[in-house]
């Protein structure tokens, strides 16, 4: 390409100094010779004009008197009847340019010119004519090499940032080069830039949060599917089938809920239904693994709640609490429902040291974490319960407790709080 604009370039230069050169070696050529002819003219005119005064006073005509009269480089003839004629210069050879003029008496004067002297000047004048046109094609190069470096290399760099773009990096260049068309396209590699880069971090959040969701469920669901195998009770059988039945369902809630907040965090899927249930299975659930640790898991508080949002999610953010609870806290784990307004408030605390001072503004940040966890698990959880118009929350540091607030259909009668168990 930069070579084409070079060609292109300088063939329009040469196109024109061909055409306005050639024309106005033409009109300078004629016009020298046109003066030179005009010069012989005005001398012969001006020689007659002289012997014609002397004549008429009665005067001598010298050849010294008419030399001051002529340039020294031309020739003059003075022919006066009845006299010897008079010759001025030396008289040159080959082509010339001459004028003869005659007077009233019949005195004729002839001056004559070499055309080279012509012809020296038409060269001097191509001479001009050439170095300018010279200057005209150097200076058009310069300008077209500029030219094509100021366009190809934003091309380059746009291809380049197309490759990267199609071997996975994103990053956007915020790169312009003052040429609009090129902008625009600057422009819109950068949008596609950032929204491959969104994508990307979509995916990898994606599989982040469902290999951290999936991996309890699936664990719960390997332990039941263990003992049915080494069983031979059809009770226990026919029980821990039931178990693994509903943890599948779980797991189908779980990958349903990612997906959907993939493609769109703020779509939600929220119903009415009991916390009751879903506190009393999460409790269950994790009790064995509680009991294994040597802890304690127990709930409290008002019974018969009903609340508003998706029964997996608040499923999974409270697995994602206990789970917390389990690996960073110590002590008996406690959940606690109450009513606070119109919200319906489910407390998880534990008996441990807490929430590090340092990390109690940014413990829902993805990638913060006390230990050597994956710093996925709260922010999933946040996420989840914002999707359905709820909130999480750290209430209190030390020790942690941790606060889901969901939207609550009122009873028209509420059951006592319960005691711990």
């Amino acid at each position: 390409m930069r070579r084409r604009l070079i060609n292109s370039t300088l063939a329009v230069v040469l196109v024109v100094i061909a055409v306005f050169g050639v024309s106005l070696v033409i009109v300078e050529t004629r016009t020298i010779g046109n003066s030179a002819q005009e010069s012989v003219d005005s001398e012969a005119l001006r020689l007659i004009s002289v012997v014609e005064s002397r004549l008429l006073e009665d005067e001598r005509i010298t050849s010294v008197l008419l030399s001051q009269q002529i340039e020294s480089k031309r020739y003059a003839l003075v022919e006066i009847p009845g006299r010897s004629p008079i010759e001025i210069g030396k008289r040159p050879t080959g082509s010339v340019i001459s004028s003869t003029v005659e007077g009233e008496r019949g005195e004729r004067v002839t001056v004559e010119e070499s055309r080279s002297a012509v012809t020296r000047e038409v060269g001097r004048t191509l001479m001009i004519i050439g170095a300018v046109a010279l200057l005209a094609i150097i200076s058009a190069v310069l300008l077209a090499v500029r030219q094509a470096n100021k366009l190809t290399s934003p091309l380059t760099d746009l291809a380049e940032t197309a490759e990267r773009l199609g071997s996975g990096d994103p990053r956007p260049r915020h790169k312009r080069y003052g040429v609009p068309e090129l902008d625009r396209v600057a422009d819109v590699l950068d949008a596609s830039a950032e929204r491959i880069a969104r994508m990307l971090t979509a995916e990898r959040r994606l599989a982040a949060d469902a290999s951290h969701q999936l991996r309890t469920p699936l664990t719960a669901l390997s332990m039941r599917i263990e003992e049915i195998s080494v069983t031979d009770d059809p009770d226990t059988v026919k029980e821990e089938a039931s178990i693994a039945l509903t943890q599948v369902e779980r797991l189908t809630d779980v990958v349903e809920r990612l997906l959907t907040n993939a493609r769109d965090p703020r779509t939600g899927s929220a119903v009415v239904f009991d916390l009751d249930e879903v506190v009393k299975q999460q409790v269950e659930e994790w009790r064995p693994a509680y009991r294994s640790a040597g802890r304690a898991i127990v709930h409290s508080g008002k019974q018969g709640l009903r609340a508003i949002g998706t029964p997996g999610a608040v499923a999974q953010v409270l697995a994602a609490l206990i789970e917390n609870s389990l690996m960073h806290g110590g002590g008996t784990v406690a959940l606690r429902t109450r009513v606070t307004g119109n919200q319906a408030v489910i407390e998880v605390t534990d008996e441990g040291p807490g929430v590090p001072p340092e990390l109690g503004a940014r413990i829902f940040e993805r990638t913060i974490s006390g230990r050597n966890s994956t710093g996925i698990g709260l922010a999933v959880a946040r996420d989840l319960a914002e999707a359905d118009g709820g909130r999480l929350e750290l209430l209190q540091q030390q020790p942690a407790v941790f606060a889901l607030f969901l939207s609550r259909v009122a009873r028209k009668r509420q059951e006592p709080e319960r005691p711990v168990r």
